[in-house]
Order: structure tokens, then sequence, then C-alpha cells
């Protein structure tokens, strides 16, 4: 049972980082209809962004957290400016595969500047664990734990207590009837992007220092999962993403530890065609009509 507890608690570390980074295909998607698969490559840019300022400009925590999510979060408003505003009329498929072929581009051009070496954090946290009855927790978990509760926080006063909130809201449910209402739509989107993928520099930072790593394609798998813990709670639904990475990440601990690690990574797949055969519009979400 102690086992058991531990591999849970372990599991919640790792699933609140997925949580982090589903949020941000959440909430473009409740926007935009959009699955932005170069969100796990703005992950990635999270944890290199973390690697050189602790390295080279020597910050603690904190100001390293705040620098990743501005600098991702610049990223992404510029991602969606240049590769997916000119788009927002076409099919989907096209923004599809655009949002793929923008992924390639990061990673590549990460591999080109930082070659394809491994790169390893300075130590930054202290290296101590607490025994609460048979569970330990680490520092570092607890950090994960601590920094994705405030920023969950904040994400649901922004959303549902301020101004852009309220437009998010409105696009989200009808874009011309927002545009009728005089929200900026245009603003609305690129706002979207800017939070989600501060999310996603802020997961990328937190599982850098968790496996003391950063490499040019740490955002691809992450991020694919990430995505399945998007749609297993509900794509398009906040809460949904939070559930669904919490259980993505427990349920590929559980498997490690009491299967095999080759099947950390099936597991999630499997999941994700269970929820697709089984409730396709995901745990908290809502089957809608559509026009054809």
């Amino acid at each position: 049972m102690s086992q058991f507890l531990q591999q849970v608690v372990n599991g919640l570390s790792l699933g609140s980082i997925y949580a982090l980074v589903a949020l941000g295909y959440t909430m473009v998607y409740g926007i935009i209809k959009l699955i932005n698969f170069a969100h796990g490559d703005i992950y990635m840019i999270g944890a290199y962004t973390a690697f050189f300022v602790t390295t080279y400009l020597g910050m603690s925590f904190i100001p390293a957290l705040l620098v990743c999510m501005i600098v991702c979060g610049i990223l992404g408003v510029l991602i969606e400016r240049i590769a997916y505003k000119p788009l927002r009329k076409a099919p989907r498929i096209t923004a599809l595969i655009t949002a793929i072929g923008v992924s390639y581009v990061i990673e590549y051009t990460m591999q080109f500047f930082m070659g394809t070496s491994v790169k390893t954090y300075p130590k930054m946290l202290p290296d101590i664990s607490w025994q609460i009855g048979a569970v330990k927790i680490s520092y570092i978990q607890m950090v994960i734990f601590t920094v994705t509760i405030v920023l969950m926080v904040l994400l649901t006063f922004i959303i549902h207590k301020t101004k852009i909130g309220r437009a998010m809201r409105a696009v989200s449910a009808d874009e011309n009837g927002a545009k009728l209402m005089g929200i900026s739509v245009d603003n609305t989107i690129s706002i979207t992007f800017l939070i989600g993928s501060a999310l996603a520099g802020a997961a990328g930072m937190l599982v850098g220092l968790y496996y003391n790593s950063a490499s040019p394609l740490m955002g691809m798998v992450p991020g694919l999962k990430a995505f399945v813990a998007a749609v297993f709670g509900g794509i398009g639904s906040i809460p949904g993403a939070l559930v669904g990475g919490l259980f993505i990440g427990v349920a590929e601990t559980m498997v490690v530890a009491y299967g095999s690690s080759l099947y950390r990574d099936a597991i999630v797949y499997i999941i994700l065609i269970i929820v697709l055969i089984v409730k396709p519009a995901g745990l908290f979400g809502k089957n809608e009509r559509e026009k054809v």
C-alpha cells in the first residue's frame, strides 16, 4: 500500500506538468478550434530558456520561471500572428498541417543552435524531502504542486473575473457575436496564445528541473501526452485539462511501477483510444451538433 501511495504522489507531480501543457491545447481549441501541435515545442523552449538564464545569468528559481513564461508567451503570440492568423479562414486541415510544420521548424532550429546533446541544469533547489506517513515527497515535487496550483488559480481568476476572460469566453461561444459587441477577436486570440504558451513555458522549466535535462526533441512525446490529457478531460474544458493531465500522469507512473517502462507511452494512447470509443467528447466535454 505504501508503494502504491508513493506512486500516486509521483504520478500527480508528473501529471501536474501534463496539465499545464494540456491547458494550452484546450484554450486554443476552445477559441479557434485549432490543435496547436507546436505547443509541445514551446514547452521545450521553456526548458531551454530556464537552462540559459540559470546557467549563464545565474537567476534563481522564481525570476527564471517568470522569464520562461514571458519568453514562451511572446513566442506563442508570434507563432499565432505569423503562422496561424493568415489561415484563420482556411480549411482546418491546412492549419493543422501548418502547426506540424511549425513544430518541426522549432525543433530543428533548436538543434542547429544548441546541438543535439542533453543540457543539464545547475543545482537550484535543495535536495531535501519530507516523510508523511509512508509517502515521501521531495522538494521539487512540492514546488511542482505549488506552482501548478498557483497558476491554475490565477488562470481561473483571469477567465472568470477579468475583462479579457469574458472576451475569451465570448469569442469561444460566438466569434461573430463577440465582434458585434465590440470585442477585438484578433487580440483575444493572441492573448489566449500568450497565456497558454506561458503555462507551457512554466511546465518546461519544471520538467527540466525534475529530470535535470533539456533536449531539442523533449517536447514531442510530452506534447502528445498532454494532447491526450486534453482529449480525455474534454478538449475545450479547463477543468478537464487539469483532471486529464493528472490522470495520465498517474496512469503512466503506475504502468512503470507495476508493469514495464516499455509500456509507459503505450498506455497513454490506449487511454486515448478507449476515450474516443466510449465518450468521444471527453470527461467534461459536450457533444455539439455541427452543420456540414
